[in-house]
């Protein structure tokens, strides 16, 4: 099975690397990415039991969610692929989600 990132996922990524190695440090900011990038790779074998997102219904994806910490991994499967649209900071508000 195929995983692809958005440019927003990818994008997102590299904002949570930065704003944690700004505030914290850059072992810190490395962690969070890692588990950030295990939990999308587990998705390979795991995509089905995460839950939907309620937030993303109106997309008719089947978008589902894996959460990390304060991030949820947004995706859904289509064919053989699963496309990771966001990774979402679950402390804003989640009218953001998926612009």
């Amino acid at each position: 099975m195929k995983i692809v990132l958005s440019d927003l996922a990818k994008a997102n990524l590299k904002e949570i690397y930065s704003y944690h190695k700004k505030v914290a440090s850059v072992k810190t900011a490395t962690k969070i990415r890692s588990s950030i990038v295990s939990a999308i790779k587990g998705l390979r074998q795991f995509h089905a039991k995460n839950q939907l997102e309620e937030f993303l219904t109106p997309l008719n994806k089947q978008h589902r969610r894996e959460v990390v910490g304060n991030y949820k991994i947004i995706y859904f499967l289509e064919d053989e692929t699963i496309y990771v649209t966001d990774i979402f900071d679950t402390r804003q508000n989640p009218s953001k989600m998926g612009r």
